[in-house]
């Protein structure tokens, strides 16, 4: 694995999913891909089209689709959902819980435009919630996904990972952290930048690229610090939470979510009860999205570069 973060933008994850669900629906007579209306968002429409055996539209019922999607993992295919992330989350929550983890299916569910992706679709379609409602799914897995190469790397390992997958990504291109090709170890964090001596931030999906813009105006003042993309956010790497804890001291987790439930409560709680550390975080507050454009969304909820450089310098105070 290559770490090629340069601050320059990746290809759309739109572009990787209308890519990779033909794929693999191609490659494994199994999957089956099911859609919310949304195909032409994520670039499925076409090949959707021209194969029907293989692609359902439910239509804007995205609970009856989830118990269309448990029903067929029942009888041996392998589905993968997609919908945007309030409905993917919230608004199936019943059914993607009983239908599909308590009645021990297997479904992988792409949510897209989470949180502050969102953007002009406004607060009605902003989760900051998503990764709580799936965290507390026994078994389930949660991903908060950085870039293109590991869209496509999760993508290609969830469709044979049995238990519900929720998969967290925008539409849009974020910037690009790996090389292509490169295959994303599901269940471990990802050390982008090692050796930092001052404090460790633990960062996810939009928010790691934050965090290495963030080391890099830290550096020239003289502050280390240790970059992890905590990308699987459930099952979480708590070896390596607890390795740069006591390492450096302080920890600051970054995330665009809701700090309630996502991955600042899942590293609090592994530092709780293995190495109690000062900790800070950059999140969302206990607040609702609005509409705007994704940058000044950032700045409105403190997602940003300097917050997370505020949070280390505080995080490093109180060691």
């Amino acid at each position: 694995m290559k770490v090629v973060y340069n601050g320059e933008k990746d290809r759309a994850f739109k572009e990787v999913l209308g890519e990779t669900i033909p794929r693999l629906a191609e490659e494994d007579k199994d999957v089956i891909y099911l859609d919310a209306d949304l195909m032409g968002c994520i670039g499925t429409a076409k090949w959707a089209a021209a194969n029907p055996d293989r692609a359902i539209n439910c239509g804007i019922a995205e609970a009856n689709m989830m118990g269309i999607a448990a029903g067929m993992s029942a009888v041996g295919y392998k589905p993968i959902v997609h919908t945007f992330g309030p409905f993917a989350s919230r608004r199936c929550f019943d059914q993607i819980f009983l239908s599909g983890a308590y009645a021990g299916n297997s479904v992988t569910v792409i949510g897209t435009d989470p949180g502050v992706c969102a953007a002009f679709n406004g607060g009605t379609h902003m989760p900051f919630e998503d990764m709580a409602l799936y965290r507390a799914i026994p078994g389930a897995y949660v991903f908060d996904i950085t870039d293109a190469a590991m869209l496509e790397s999760v993508l290609e390992q969830c469709k044979d990972i049995e238990g519900i997958k929720y998969i967290r990504v925008g539409r849009k291109n974020n910037m690009k952290m790996y090389e292509d090709g490169f295959k994303a170890e599901i269940g471990k964090g990802i050390v982008v930048k090692e050796n930092g001596t001052d404090a460790v931030v633990f960062a996810c999906g939009i928010m790691t690229a934050m965090a290495m813009e963030a080391a890099e105006i830290l550096k020239k003042e003289g502050i280390q610090i240790t970059v992890v993309d905590m990308f699987t956010v459930k099952p979480l790497d708590e070896a390596l939470v607890e390795k740069y804890a006591k390492a450096t001291g302080a920890v600051v987790t970054a995330e665009n979510h809701n700090k309630i439930g996502g991955l600042y409560s899942a590293v609090t709680e592994v530092l709780s009860k293995k190495c109690p550390t000062p900790v800070e975080y950059v999140a969302v507050e206990d607040v609702f999205g609005e509409v705007g454009p994704q940058d000044y969304l950032e700045e409105r909820f403190g997602l940003t570069a300097e917050h997370i450089v505020k949070k280390v310098k505080a995080a490093i105070d109180r060691k």
